[in-house]
């Protein structure tokens, strides 16, 4: 498993970056190809899903818009939140989706314990909460068994723009980032309490 910090990216070259990896990834047929998890940050952007609604945009204002190709509805990704993108061949790793979102929602809701909070899933509403609101989001694409996109998880930013969207098709959904429940949280400490949950979960035979 390869970590890549790769500091504020555009989200534009980030998503064609992924895309041209994970196409490599499938020309070569290499099954021993390693897996990669990208650490990155957006300059503040509105993303719709494949899939998603365009009513759940309420107000874009003078906020970017793209739509992409991973799944789920419209999110909102600025400077403070910490992207994780994994890039894992499920093949290799004997897992499908299901136990993907799964590993990577249970890596979220470790990181967030060892900060001393309990979070925890809902049913049919992918992402992790806390106290009712949503902490981390997820959206993935899955491409001849190749993952891309991945889990963003609030740490210290500007929350205001979800207000301008239903956040992931829910109406008045509660948005919440770490800082608020842990004074002492940066971007650095949960990058790499992230970054050791992810492998443990990805690489564990569980």
């Amino acid at each position: 498993m390869q970590i890549r910090h790769l500091g504020i990216t555009d989200y534009t070259a980030s998503w064609d970056a992924m895309r041209t990896f994970t196409a490599a990834r499938h020309i070569t047929s290499h099954t021993n190809t390693d897996d990669e998890i990208w650490f990155t940050e957006h300059p503040p952007v509105f993303t719709l899903g494949q899939a998603g609604r365009t009513e759940h945009i309420l107000d874009a204002g003078d906020i970017p818009l793209l739509r992409t190709d991973r799944g789920g509805q419209v999110t909102y990704h600025g400077y403070g939140q910490l992207l994780a993108y994994v890039l894992i061949n499920l093949k290799a790793r004997r897992f499908g989706v299901r136990e993907l979102v799964h590993r990577l929602e249970q890596a979220i809701v470790d990181t967030l314990a060892e900060y001393a909070l309990q979070a925890e899933r809902k049913s049919g509403a992918p992402g992790v909460y806390l106290n009712g609101a949503k902490i981390a989001s997820l959206g993935l694409r899955i491409r001849q068994g190749y993952s891309y996109h991945g889990l963003a998880l609030n740490v210290d930013m500007d929350l205001s723009p979800f207000s301008r969207i239903n956040p992931c098709g829910f109406a008045q959904l509660p948005i919440t980032q770490l800082r608020d429940h842990h004074s002492n949280a940066t971007m650095t400490d949960a990058t790499f309490r992230l970054a050791r949950q992810l492998i443990h979960q990805l690489d564990s035979t569980h």
